[in-house]
């Protein structure tokens, strides 16, 4: 299913092959976490015009509202949303420790309160995996425990025992419901998750448990970009990576900018994902290939460049600088709309760029021009 295509040191070029097309990595993946892009975009933006390779929806949001079998009824997500290329859908554990305010961990799952309207709900390994079996999404993340950082060691190697328990559940749960006749996608993948807090010790070990697990497609690393400081986190990239399968694609989940990116390919990485090109554009701030701008500011008002010179997504191929400030000004939904197709181009071009510096042997040379560059406050 995955194909290592090239190497330059750790960065790593490929292509997975689904039952809903090949992605090829390393790959950005957009996030609608309720099927939908916030800012206006829809699936046939996405595919149209924006180089989306796959989409990310969350199983937590999705189970709550409209309901995981009301997607079922409906076709599952590929049908709901009309989406035709790969869907991968986060387990909602991150969700359910982030969002549940009150909440109850037993080896069974976490007994919790939903965010919107306080019904309580139970998810465990199994619930998780009939839900994503619900929404047929492509590839379906594992139920897992995310602990908070920082956490007590003895408390975050107790997690990652459980986490492996909850791996294995997993497992034949989907084995189970991809063998039902009524199941919608019969040959949806599993990616198991590690966990271990920054410890070392127990990042290493549980990767080397859950990786005996053959069953899983892939393997993503969770609990990071949480707020821990950057160098940790490519830190626990560093120390974990060695005892990924190089055969098959690794994840790096909640990441990030484009320079996070950039430095996580240098690591391993091969897929991402992050809310930050929609959220951030919907607040003004828009990434460009000579840094970070700033919509809002005044010295753009009598700028009829394009949001970025070098760009040819379809907000910079029609509208200026100064029409967007305008639009934000004046909180127009419009605005929203444009920020977030420019973003999410710019993030999917990025990906294009990463996966031709590797094709072409450069990789170094990229990182070296733009990882800091795309970091920095645009000046122009």
């Amino acid at each position: 299913m995955f194909k290592l295509i090239k190497q330059e040191g750790n960065a790593r070029r490929g292509e997975l092959t689904t039952v809903h097309g090949t992605i090829q990595t390393p790959v950005f993946m957009n996030v609608g976490t309720s099927a939908a892009i916030k800012g206006g975009i829809s699936s046939v933006d996405l595919a149209d015009q924006l180089k989306c390779q796959v989409e990310l929806c969350n199983t937590y949001h999705l189970h709550v509202r409209p309901g995981d079998d009301i997607i079922y009824k409906m076709g599952g997500l590929h049908k709901f949303m009309n989406w035709h290329k790969p869907i991968l859908t986060d387990s909602g554990g991150f969700q359910v420790f982030s969002l549940a305010k009150l909440r109850k961990i037993k080896e069974e799952g976490v007994y919790f309160n939903s965010h919107v309207d306080g019904k309580r709900i139970f998810m465990g390994p199994e619930e998780s995996m009939r839900i994503q079996s619900h929404l047929a999404s492509t590839i379906a993340m594992a139920f897992d425990e995310c602990v908070e950082n920082p956490a007590e060691h003895a408390y975050s190697k107790a997690s990652c025992e459980r986490t492996v328990r909850w791996l294995e559940r997993c497992v034949a749960e989907q084995k189970r419901l991809n063998l039902l006749e009524d199941t919608i996608n019969k040959d949806q993948m599993l990616f198991g998750i590690n966990q271990g807090c920054t410890y070392d010790d127990l990042r290493i070990e549980h990767m080397k448990r859950i990786r005996e697990i053959e069953y899983c497609s892939g393997f993503a690393i969770g609990g990071l970009a949480v707020g821990e400081p950057t160098e940790v986190m490519y830190h626990v990239i560093e120390q974990v990576e060695p005892f990924m399968p190089k055969d098959k694609p690794r994840y790096l989940m909640g990441v990030g900018t484009p320079s996070n990116i950039i430095e996580g390919v240098y690591r391993g990485v091969d897929f991402f994902d992050c809310v930050m090109p929609s959220r951030n554009a919907r607040h003004a701030t828009i990434f460009t290939w000579n840094g970070i701008m700033h919509a809002h500011n005044k010295r753009y008002e009598l700028d009829d460049r394009p949001l970025d010179t070098e760009c040819d997504c379809p907000t910079c191929r029609n509208f200026s600088r100064a029409y967007i400030r305008h639009l934000f000004k004046s909180n127009e939904q419009l605005a929203g709309r444009l920020a977030v197709q420019h973003n999410l181009y710019f993030y999917n071009t990025l990906m294009e760029k990463i996966r031709e510096a590797l094709d072409e042997g450069r990789y170094e040379e990229f990182r070296n021009t733009y990882s800091s560059r795309l970091a920095s406050k645009l000046e122009d």
